[in-house]
């Protein structure tokens, strides 16, 4: 019999959910990602920030009608990753500096200054997936 060890199950956790490009989909994400993270043990802060900010994101600049965006988490080791994929991949994000009077264009400045690294990968067209690693305490073992 083929068992992985307690502690490679351990320390390799993922969730994955599709949701609607609408800012109800975006709330849903940031609320199902803080339970996820609740029940592994983890920290809430700064990542439900961060999937509230990427989600939003998908959400006003890449939505398209009838295609949903995807929000993942990985744990795989010290590290969190959180990606958000959605099917406007010609539309790549770039952090702005809006002025200070400005009512948006903050997100990604914000997501810079939050997470340890942060980028976006290319999918198959027309996916983009923007991603946000934090460090964070492996998981406690399930007995």
């Amino acid at each position: 019999m083929n068992q992985k060890s307690p502690e490679l199950t351990a320390r390799v956790r993922n969730f994955s959910v599709q949701l609607s490009p609408t800012p109800r989909g975006a709330r849903l994400a940031r609320l199902l990602a803080t339970e996820q993270l609740r029940s592994w043990g983890l920290p809430l802060d700064p990542a439900r920030l961060l999937v509230a900010e990427l989600a939003n994101n998908a959400a006003d600049h890449g939505r398209v009608p009838g295609r949903d965006f995807r929000l993942t988490l990985y744990v795989v080791g010290d590290t969190l990753r959180i990606e958000v994929t959605d099917t406007r991949g010609q539309e790549l994000p770039r952090p702005q500096h809006p002025s200070p009077d400005a009512e948006s264009g903050r997100g990604l400045l914000l997501v810079e200054a939050l997470a340890h690294r942060w980028g976006v990968t290319e999918g198959r067209f027309p996916r983009k997936t923007v991603w946000a690693e934090l460090p964070c305490a492996p998981p406690e073992p399930a007995f």
